[in-house]
């Protein structure tokens, strides 16, 4: 890559060259537009619905899914056990949703929409698992399979935390 020689902000003393092409600084663009369009959504669905929106995904799904268990909705949130231990608490102390123990099995807490939480997902706005997870569903294969293969580029670069995965970006 070519750089030319214009003086950037210094940063400890050091001058920084500026590249030619400034790929980075559209790329970073890029990200600022989409986490935006993700923050602006959850802002929309918090002052909707008055709560975040992982907490709405989970809602909408206990609702689509009656009696489901706290380990299935970690599965289909794609998040960790125990964040999704944490979201059913949190629904819980709201009563929005309620967990009860029955069936032959009751070490296994079943988990059921309640009124308040049905009241709220008439009046939260779409889609319920967020903007991104449904634009990400929207792309085509050849698409998200390339998008995969370089964020994973990215965060190797980043060298983040593998445990960042499993925690929803609405919390």
């Amino acid at each position: 890559m070519s750089e030319i020689e214009t003086p950037s902000l210094p940063v400890a003393g050091v001058v920084e060259r500026m590249p030619a092409d400034p790929a980075p600084a559209r790329v970073l663009r890029q990200f600022r537009q989409v986490f935006n369009a993700v923050r602006t959504h959850f802002q929309q669905v918090e002052k909707a619905a008055g709560i975040g929106g992982a907490q709405l995904w989970a809602l909408s799904v206990i609702g689509e899914r009656d009696g489901l268990a706290v380990s299935e909705l970690a599965r289909a949130l794609d998040i960790h056990q125990s964040t999704a231990s944490n979201l059913v608490r949190v629904l819980t102390e709201r009563s929005l949703v309620e967990s009860v123990r029955q069936g032959p099995d009751r070490r296994v807490v079943q988990l059921r929409l309640l009124p308040a939480g049905r009241e709220i997902l008439q009046r939260a706005p779409g889609p319920f698992s967020g903007v991104l997870p449904e634009a990400l569903a929207r792309l085509d294969p050849a698409t998200l399979a390339r998008l995969e293969e370089d964020l994973a580029a990215l965060i190797e670069t980043l060298d983040a935390d593998t445990a960042g995965a499993g925690v929803p970006l609405g919390l």
